[in-house]
């Protein structure tokens, strides 16, 4: 028997499930696959009550025939009259994205058209996207290394670690292994550190590009006496290779380094 609404279909071993969609100014929209015509059903009348409603994402409940996504979809094209195939809910100045109900994150404006095109997974704590076939952090968007520790490398200025709007990101030490130190009279110095078996101190340098590159420079030391560890090195945009050379070849790294027990 025929339902408005809903759709048989087969997979490709030959059993039966049911798609529901609907049409909603001019837009057809896929409400999602069901293993029953009566669930599928039931997906169908509800998205075409919820669009008539006031109710908000916050109302969504447990027993919904809607998965969520497609709640918040539905919701912001009801709203704002955009459709967006993403769990986005707009406003004024920014959006919000529903990674699920207990994670919403907010961004720029300005983001809108990525993360229209891009959909937001995680794997533990870390947060990708894919795009063109690799899977990009999303902190790396924000400037925020892989590396980056919050509170000591970087801080979200209103402390909602959810709030990705670039004026609340604050990037304290943008380089690997560099810290920087504010002395009690106000002065700003950079300290390097590098792992070997343990934090090792390089040195403290006066800028942090001069840190950064004392930094490499420690690796490369490091790795002539073991080549099997890995050191992300840090690239220095600001400075030609000349100017980035001059500074690498003068600046002074502790003999002891050359002498430590970096066993693997």
């Amino acid at each position: 028997m025929s339902q408005a609404g809903v759709f048989e279909a087969k997979k490709k071993n030959g059993d039966v499930y049911y798609r529901a969609s609907f049409t909603y100014r001019n837009k057809h929209i896929s409400l999602g696959s069901y293993d029953t015509r009566s669930r599928a059903g039931s997906a169908y009348e509800y998205a075409k009550q919820l669009i008539k409603s006031t109710a908000s994402v916050d109302d969504y409940s447990d027993d919904c025939p809607l998965d969520f996504e497609k709640y918040v979809v539905l919701i912001n094209f009801r709203d704002n009259r955009v459709y967006i195939k993403n769990p986005i809910y707009l406003q004024k100045r920014y959006f919000l994205y529903y990674l699920d109900r207990a994670h919403v994150y907010k961004f720029d404006i300005e983001d809108l058209f990525y993360y229209s095109e891009h959909k937001i997974s995680r794997r533990g704590k870390h947060l990708f996207v894919a795009d063109y076939g690799m899977q990009i952090n999303l902190h790396s968007r924000y400037g925020i290394k892989k590396h980056a520790v919050l509170g000591r490398d970087y801080r979200f200025i209103n402390d909602d670690k959810y709030d990705f709007r670039y004026e609340n990101i604050e990037i304290i030490n943008r380089y690997q292994g560099v810290r920087k130190k504010i002395s009690r009279k106000g002065r700003i110095s950079y300290k390097v550190v590098i792992l070997v078996n343990g934090n090792y101190t390089v040195g403290t340098y006066p800028t942090e590009e001069m840190a950064a590159i004392a930094y490499n420079k420690a690796a490369d030391i490091i790795k002539k006496q073991q080549p099997w560890r890995k050191y992300d090195q840090n690239y220095i945009d600001s400075l030609s290779p000349s100017r980035y050379a001059d500074i690498y070849t003068s600046l002074p790294i502790s003999d002891s380094l050359k002498s430590l027990n970096v066993s693997k």
